[in-house]
This record gives structure tokens, sequence and C-alpha cells, in this order.
């Protein structure tokens, strides 16, 4: 399959159509960085064609940011001006839609001081807290997809090809040259078994494998959810391109033993990697890092709840992703690869009549949400309800 302009546009679709789901008339931000300038001009073109009314793209580089990170006074990397806010509000409050090209930089921020790092990161998650309620409600659409970056590739191949890069997206999104129509049936494989975890109903999830043996209880009214998602007015979308997950909110206080990571997380540009987390009544009591340990520590010391868990994710191995057998040193292909949790804030949509009363939800509220991955070929995974055990995960693989 060679990269050509019809397969690009085919990916451009299928983020305006099934990850967006963009409406005629509807207005569109784009955050990009500013290396992957040549497709978000493909990008806006086809937003366009498909009806968008008005689209706004906000561009990033990391190269900046890392000077800034080091260089500039620390009143200067905890603030945030209302411009930058009310520039998407404005686009947000009139129903616009947001996606997130995504690349990876994988070590760029590896030298900055992770005190600085981590004031940076908390004051602008601070600033753009309404901002994320209105993703985690889903009040407006959303969706995170992923183009190469020369610094990308050479991090997963040790060679900067990005073409290289370009095929494994396309594969792992699910995307070829006859357009999406394997995305859309990979779709309705993930709604059986959400439809099949929401009827069973499971009080809490057991995991077990290598340095790993944690019980996760699940909020009360908990609701599994995977791949589509709904905006309040009840409109389709796709969160992430790919996607491979069903996942659901734990209850807050309700995690306890030990788990640990199987693949590398990347965070703010750095790599927190061979990690262990011990939790007691859902809290993280304990914690270790081969690599990244400080970065992880500020992780968790965001806020409260940032010590506590959001998300539970279940994703089996039979995934393209992991079929790769690579690490690709981003979360939203590496998260996708395998079953994980995330730390910090819990999506609201995952409980049933969410009220806006988090504490009587039993789900947990936080500035930050951070996946991470724990899943492998030798963990399994067990429903609990009634005090019987139902195995959902054999050995990495789906059995229901």
């Amino acid at each position: 399959m060679s990269i050509n302009d019809k397969i690009l546009r085919n990916y451009a679709q299928a983020i305006l159509k099934v990850g967006v789901n963009l409406q005629s008339g509807q207005k569109l931000i784009v955050n990009s960085s500013v290396d992957h300038k040549d497709f978000v001009r493909l990008f806006v073109e086809e937003a366009y064609n498909v009806g968008a009314s008005e689209v706004l793209v906000i561009w990033n580089d990391t190269y900046v940011s890392k000077q800034t990170l080091l260089k500039a006074p620390e009143e200067v990397l905890t603030n945030v001006y209302n411009w930058e806010i009310e520039m998407r509000m404005s686009f947000l409050e009139k129903g616009a839609a947001t996606v997130s090209l995504v690349g990876s930089y994988a070590d760029l921020l590896a030298d900055v001081p992770s005190k600085r790092l981590g004031m940076a990161t908390k004051a602008r998650q601070q600033a753009f807290k309404d901002i994320m309620e209105r993703t985690m409600m889903n009040k407006n659409r959303w969706c995170v997809a992923g183009v190469p970056n020369p610094e990308w590739a050479q991090k997963v191949y040790g060679e900067n090809d990005t073409e290289k890069l370009w095929h494994d997206i396309l594969y792992m999104a699910r995307i070829d040259e006859n357009g999406y129509s394997k995305l859309l049936e990979h779709l309705e494989n993930l709604k059986r078994r959400k439809d099949y975890l929401n009827k069973a109903h499971f009080e809490a999830l057991r995991y077990e494998g290598p340095n790993t043996n944690l019980t996760v209880k699940l909020a009360p009214k908990h609701i599994w959810l995977s791949g589509v998602e709904h905006d309040i007015d009840n409109v389709p979308f796709l969160p992430n391109i790919p996607t491979e997950e069903v996942f659901t909110a734990p209850y807050k206080y309700g995690v306890d033993g030990i788990i640990s990571s199987s693949m590398p997380l990347v965070y703010q540009g750095n790599i927190i990697d061979e990690f262990w987390l011990e939790f007691k009544g859902g809290k993280v009591i304990n914690f270790d890092a081969k690599k990244g340990k400080d970065i992880l520590k500020e992780l968790i010391e965001t806020d409260e709840g940032a010590a506590y868990l959001g998300e539970v994710a279940l994703v089996d191995i039979s995934s393209p992703i992991y079929k790769l057998g690579r690490i690709f040193y981003n979360t939203l292909y590496d998260e996708n690869a395998a079953s994980h949790f995330a730390f910090g804030r819990a999506y609201p949509t995952c409980v049933e009549d969410f009220d806006g009363d988090a504490e009587k939800s039993g789900i947990n509220m936080s500035l930050t949400h951070v996946d991470f991955m724990v899943g492998n070929d030798k963990m399994n995974v067990y429903g609990i309800k009634e005090g019987k055990e139902e195995i959902i995960i054999e050995n990495g693989l789906w059995k229901i």
C-alpha cells in the first residue's frame, strides 16, 4: 500500500465523518504541530468539503515550548493568557467539534527539570479546566488521531522514516485505499462486548499477571462504553482513532493491590518506564519506576485526585497495534495495544444519570487524565459478581 493522496483523504474523511461526525454548517477546531502542516492543509480542505462553516487551526511547536520551559521565568510558566481560552471557547460555545492531530517527541523534554514541567502542566490544566469539562461530558464532539513526524519515526524504528510510520498508522486505524469500512466493522465488534459487560454488570474486576494482583471495584451505577460515544444531543462520534478499548469508571475508593506497567508511558515529552503502583482504598500509596520516577511523582501529585484512578479499560492483544509488536511512545497507540487504567479524572459519561456530584457517584475528579498500560499476554481479568468470578480476558485475549 503506497501512501498516496487518496488514502490520506480517506483518513481525513474517517476523522471528519466517523471521528467528530462533522455536520454541515458546523465549526471545527484543529489542534496540530507545525510538523504536520502538509496533512493539515489536506485535512482543512476535506473539512470544508464535508461542510464545515469555519475551521480554526491552533498550531503548536514542541521545540519552542522546550525553550520556554527551560529558560523563561517561573511566572511565565504558570501564566495562561485569557485569549488562549477565549479563542477556543468562542468556537466551542457555538457547537464546534475539535480534532487533535498528534505526533510524538518522546525524549525531547527529558532535560526540562520535572518541577518546572509540573508547574507549567498544572497551570494549563487549571486554566483549561472548563474546556476539559466540556470534553469529558461530551458537550462538544472530539477526536484524537495520529500524524507522523520525523522524531517519532526515529524513536519507533531507529530511522526517521515517516512513510513507514504512515503505513502503521493507517493499518492501526483500519484505513485503506477503499475507505474505512473495516473501521466500521470493528466498531460493531466493540459494541457487542460493551453490551455484554453492561448486561453482566460486574461489581468488580480482578487482575492477575506478572507482578500484578489487583482488585478494582466499579462505580455502583457504572456504564461500559466503547469506541463510539454520543454527545449531549445524542449525535454519535468516535473520540479516538484508532480505538480498541471497552472502558468504564472505577469506584474511587475501591482499588487495592499492586499493578505493573506493560509499556512505557510518554508524559509531557518524557518517558516513564518499568513502573509499578500499590493501591490501598483507591489511592496510590507506593510506587517505583526504572525510568522517570520523578516525572511519575509529579504526575501523581498534580492534585489530590491524580493519585486515584479515573478509568479502567479492557483491550485484548488481537489488536493490530499489539500485533505490530512495537512501542509507539504515544499513548493514543500504546493504550490501544493493551488493557490500561488512567490516573485522575473519570468520564462522567461512564455513570448512569450523573448529576454532577462525583463523590455521590463514587467516581474520581482531577485536573488530569493520563492513561498507562498494564495488559500483556500473561494477564487474566475476571469479572466478580455476588462472590462469583467469570473470566473476561485470559492470557490477554477476550473470552466474551
